[in-house]
């Protein structure tokens, strides 16, 4: 059984604040309690998120909110869907509790109500950001808008470097104040490339996402990443494999071209959908006119994809998510 955004019942966000460029290492920084961006929202009226998929049975919904009522904690907003293999997933956003008493209140959530109902569950605080790097290649068009998003405070997330094979990127990372850090895959180098790689990220991170980077990454490393990945590709997959797709695109006269935002598996292309978009071409659309309608529209699927998971608004179902 899958268990709930790629953790168990009884996993936490990994408490890891905001990070700082020390040497040539993404370090774990000062406490996460501090808000590093400028975002009165959520700096104003901090909120806890519970999130939970359970077989689906009558009284659950009302034995969660009950239980938050109970705590005097106001529900601010909810979403909720019963599948038709049986399963409910629920997600709710509510006041937070004192920090203080947090730990024990969701102790008592696990005993009292998660335990006897067999709910899979996590909480998580908006206040606490994640962290996020970036692996990109040649290909900036994702890497600008993600950049851009986190520099107007967009993301609600902190943002700590970006790692390339090509060191094309380096000035417009930099001069934005992140770390950015040239890792060359040569021949036969991916191996050493990943190590080099993990030293920088693993364990640092609470999500990666590749930003058309052009690698295939390994099993072993998105195991000892200790974080998920979220991978954006355009939508002539699997019909148009390999390099020039778009040419080839144009040739068959394709009338739709979109994009696809998925979680990374050892299977390559194959992981959990998060999000997708499609749009219209014509006979009238050249090669070059379908690259760049394909780089808006992958833009905005994967920025959406992220934004879902700093949101906490994607649960695991099986191959499939749901997205709140």
């Amino acid at each position: 059984m899958q268990r709930i955004v790629h953790g168990s019942r009884r996993h936490r966000l990994q408490r890891v604040a905001a990070g700082e460029h020390r040497g040539d290492r993404i370090d774990a920084g000062p406490p996460r309690t501090a808000v590093t961006r400028n975002d009165s929202r959520i700096a104003a009226h901090p909120t806890s998120r519970l999130l939970l998929a359970c077989p689906d049975r009558p009284g659950l919904i009302a034995a969660a909110s009950g239980f938050l009522a109970d705590a005097g904690l106001n529900i601010v907003d909810a979403d909720q869907h019963s599948s038709g293999e049986g399963r409910l997933f629920m997600r709710m956003v509510f006041d937070s509790a004192p920090e203080g008493e947090r730990e024990a209140l969701y102790r008592r959530f696990e005993q009292e109500v998660a335990g006897p109902l067999e709910m899979e569950h996590r909480f998580a605080e908006s206040s606490e950001r994640k962290r996020i790097a970036i692996m990109v290649s040649r290909e900036d068009h994702c890497l600008s808008d993600l950049l851009w998003r986190w520099r107007s405070g967009e993301l609600g997330a902190e943002l700590v470097g970006v790692v390339s094979n090509h060191p094309d990127h380096a000035d417009q990372v930099t001069s934005l104040g992140l770390p950015f850090h040239h890792v060359p895959v040569e021949g036969d180098g991916r191996d050493e490339a990943e190590e080099r790689a993990l030293e920088l990220l693993g364990g640092k991170v609470d999500l990666l996402v590749l930003a058309r980077y052009m690698q295939i990454l390994s099993g072993g490393f998105l195991r000892r990443l200790g974080a998920p990945a979220i991978n954006i590709h355009h939508s002539f997959l699997p019909a148009f494999v390999g390099a020039d797709p778009h040419r080839r695109a144009h040739e068959r006269g394709v009338k739709l071209i979109g994009a696809t935002a998925h979680y990374v598996t050892e299977e390559l292309d194959t992981g959990p959908i998060i999000d997708q978009d499609v749009t219209r071409v014509s006979h009238r659309d050249e090669v070059g006119d379908l690259m760049r309608i394909g780089r808006d529209i992958e833009r905005l699927v994967l920025a959406r994809a992220v934004q879902a998971h700093i949101d906490d608004r994607v649960l695991p179902d099986g191959d499939r998510t749901i997205v709140f």
